[in-house]
């Protein structure tokens, strides 16, 4: 009994993510809440769209909406090099009228198990906007995007007519 318990505090305790790489930092999020990563493609423009839209990305014969979160946080949007890709994200429930979009990143993800014991706050760093905070794991200071934030952006975009 006392195994079974240890191996349901560890599934409990350990958390698989992923560190993706962006232009100034680490950003950490659990896989289950990324579909895919791909290859960056160069994405189709969106007329008047906001500099954070970077544009629209055909993925599984979907067109995904394409965000810059550098853009989103008040930075300049970062270059495409060779090493940049896209992370899909997964709805998260704000609306099913927008079950992906996708967030470009400056590097291949590195897969990470995150244990209760290794991630703590960073506590004189406030979070940036559309992060929901930012944490200290594996010596790296990396953010916890607020992915509900964006969903909702881009479903207000939409809803006053942008097009994705």
């Amino acid at each position: 009994m006392k195994a079974k318990a240890a191996i349901e505090h560890q599934v409990a305790m350990d958390i698989p993510c992923l560190m993706l790489p962006m232009s100034e930092h680490q950003m950490l999020a659990p896989t289950v809440s990324i579909a895919e990563i791909v290859s960056y493609q160069t994405p189709v423009p969106v007329l008047d769209a906001p500099d954070w839209l970077v544009g629209l990305i055909e993925w599984r014969k979907q067109k995904l909406p394409l965000l810059s979160l550098e853009v989103l946080r008040g930075e300049a949007r970062a270059e495409i090099t060779a090493k940049s890709r896209v992370a899909v994200f997964n709805n998260t429930g704000v609306s099913d009228d927008l079950p992906f979009f996708a967030v470009v990143t400056q590097g291949i993800p590195r897969l990470t198990r995150v244990l209760e014991a290794s991630i703590s706050e960073v506590q004189d760093q406030r979070p940036l906007p559309f992060e929901r905070l930012r944490v200290h794991v594996e010596g790296e200071v990396c953010s916890i995007p607020d992915v509900a934030a964006m969903e909702q952006l881009l479903l207000d975009y939409r809803r006053n007519g942008g097009e994705i």
